[in-house]
């Protein structure tokens, strides 16, 4: 099926599955490449797909859902995800409809009727909120989540900010994301446009038990093509291509469910929150950001740099801080014209401070390092496909009398989180170089003075492997040559070995009156899950310092 007929029958919403495969390349056995993407269909197995007018909401506030299923009636149930789940809302079987989407829905919005209004009540606990739609024989048809704010802040909190512009790039429903798609004119169909009025695509509020995650479960014993199990999986089950990489249900969740279990309280605030309110984050000691935020607005950046220079804390236990986005029609577009963004982004002659490029970017000219000090174009990835898979998959320690060690019995040259995975898919780091055995940041991409490299591990921006092997490669040497163009500019074959060469790193230093402490490793949380001493310690070292209101001087 060509796009132009693909795109009808999205429009249509006629397909007899809910993934629809679109080929990304001629030759065969190009699986890693092969792209589907989710849309409704009429015909196909028992489903529903719900979205919300907004992405959170305060005690008392209405929430307006929207639906459209292929089965006649359904029934809803309102929870409280975390710890332990707290249902809030149920209903008996309510009439429901199929609805097309319409041309692009992905980039305008489902433009559904509303389905039911639900106030949220006055006393309702803060945190994530999943709508949970079931049909008359209690199948599970379907899910959707959005956020409950807290009515009062709590110093003594942690606020979690939510990674939504990066599920949002990462969520493929109705037809496209920032990265593959059915969208006409751009490089594999993505669509630098995305709309907040359409579902999540599934995967990415709830999974069961045991889905793979972004890195896979072992190293490979041999040499072969590369793998992606989650690919496979979702493949195989009717789950958005990459469920792994952004979500609820595969990273915030998994901390909230953590650090309640910890006895902490954790406060759930989104990435438009940050963005629309200067005072998001006031009142509040720490501020947590976990799991792939690799999508941020200038806005946002400006209201997290306030709270830290004004005494806040930040404990980054994420990865891949990469993008400048923008955000419009308040809030409700997403824009992020990416490696396109010079040729295509309609501010790159007027405003080419506000490009949707990558930080690093002359034109954006805003380092990452700056705020969270690392950057992605200085890490990326890690085990991860054919880009470094049998590398460490922990961080090599080189400072540890540092206090985010204190207690773990590390010392120099141990490594901590290999056994869980924790480092990859994507890691963050710095320009730097050794002085005496130890790392030290050169300072040259925006790194704060003062900021200490606590530990660190080594990552790739291309894929290696046998020639043989090549047709399983997802990217080649696409990243590498990308921050070749953005950092020398340099095309050349030395310069792109150069450039595929990174790192992630643990980092801390002091801003203002505040300070920053960042993990930069998208899978930190997989060993909070699974209960890794070193990871658990280091983290709640961190946690348990930033929610102190006094605190030593101590490095």
């Amino acid at each position: 099926m060509n796009s132009t007929d693909l795109k009808d029958a999205v429009a249509r919403g006629e397909r007899p599955g809910a993934n629809v495969t679109v080929s990304q390349t001629s030759g065969p056995r190009q699986a890693a490449r092969e792209t589907w993407v989710e849309v409704p269909c009429e015909s196909g197995p028992a489903a529903a797909w719900c979205y919300s007018d907004r992405r959170a909401y305060s005690p008392g506030d209405s929430v307006c859902l929207y639906l459209s299923s292929n089965r006649p009636q359904v029934r809803l149930r309102i929870y409280r995800d975390g710890a332990i789940a707290r249902t809030l809302h149920t209903t008996d079987n309510l009439d429901a409809r199929f609805h097309p989407i319409p041309e692009r829905a992905y980039e305008h919005g489902c433009q559904w009727p509303v389905f039911m209004q639900w106030t949220v009540p006055a006393d309702a606990e803060q945190g994530g909120y999943i709508v949970e739609v079931r049909d008359g024989d209690d199948s599970v048809l379907g899910h959707h989540l959005f956020i409950v704010k807290a009515l009062r802040k709590r110093a003594d909190a942690l606020v979690l900010v939510a990674a939504t512009a990066t599920w949002a790039a990462y969520n493929d429903w109705g037809g496209a994301n920032h990265y593959f798609g059915i969208h006409p004119d751009t490089p594999r169909g993505r669509s630098p446009l995305l709309s907040t009025q359409r579902p999540w695509a599934r995967g990415q509020v709830w999974l069961p038990e045991g889905a793979p995650r972004c890195v896979n479960a072992t190293r490979p014993r041999k040499p072969g093509p590369a793998r992606y199990e989650f690919i496979e999986w979702a493949s195989l089950n009717g789950y958005a291509k990459y469920y792994a990489l952004a979500g609820w249900a595969s990273f915030e969740r998994l901390f909230v469910v953590w650090a309640e279990q910890q006895g902490y309280t954790v406060h759930v605030v989104t990435q438009d929150d940050l963005h629309h309110d200067t005072h998001a984050l006031e009142g509040y000691a720490c501020a947590v950001f976990i799991g792939h935020d690799e999508y941020w607005t200038r806005e946002m950046r400006d209201h997290l740099d306030i709270f830290v220079e004004e005494g806040g804390k930040v404990a980054r236990f994420a990865g891949n801080f990469m993008w400048q986005i923008r955000l419009e029609d308040e809030g409700r577009r997403q824009v992020a014209y990416k490696y396109d963004a010079g040729a295509l982004d309609p501010v790159a002659a007027t405003e080419p401070h506000r490009l949707t490029g990558a930080w690093e970017d002359p034109s954006v000219n805003h380092p990452g390092a700056r705020t969270f000090g690392v950057n992605a174009l200085r890490g990326i990835y890690g085990s991860f496909g054919a880009m470094a898979p049998r590398s460490p998959r922990g961080y090599t320690v080189f400072r540890p009398g540092h206090w985010a060690f204190t207690g773990t019995g590390l010392g120099y040259a141990d490594m901590f989180g290999d056994e869980v995975n924790i480092f990859g898919y994507e890691v963050d780091g710095l320009d730097y170089t050794f002085v005496d055995g130890l790392p030290e940041p050169l300072g040259t991409d925006g790194a704060p003075c003062g900021l200490q490299i606590l530990a660190m591990g080594w990552a790739t921006n291309a894929e290696h492997g046998r020639a043989e092997d090549a047709y399983s490669f997802m990217l080649g040497d696409g990243d590498a040559r990308f921050r070749a163009s953005i950092l020398a500019p340099d095309l050349s074959q030395a310069s792109i070995d150069l450039h595929s060469r990174g790192a992630g790193m643990v980092v801390h230093f002091h801003k203002g009156r505040g300070e920053v402490f960042t993990a930069a490793t998208c899978e930190w949380v997989h060993g909070l899950m699974q209960a890794d001493i070193y990871t658990v310690m280091i983290t709640k070292n961190v946690l348990e310092r930033f929610l102190c209101v006094s605190q030593p001087d101590d490095a």
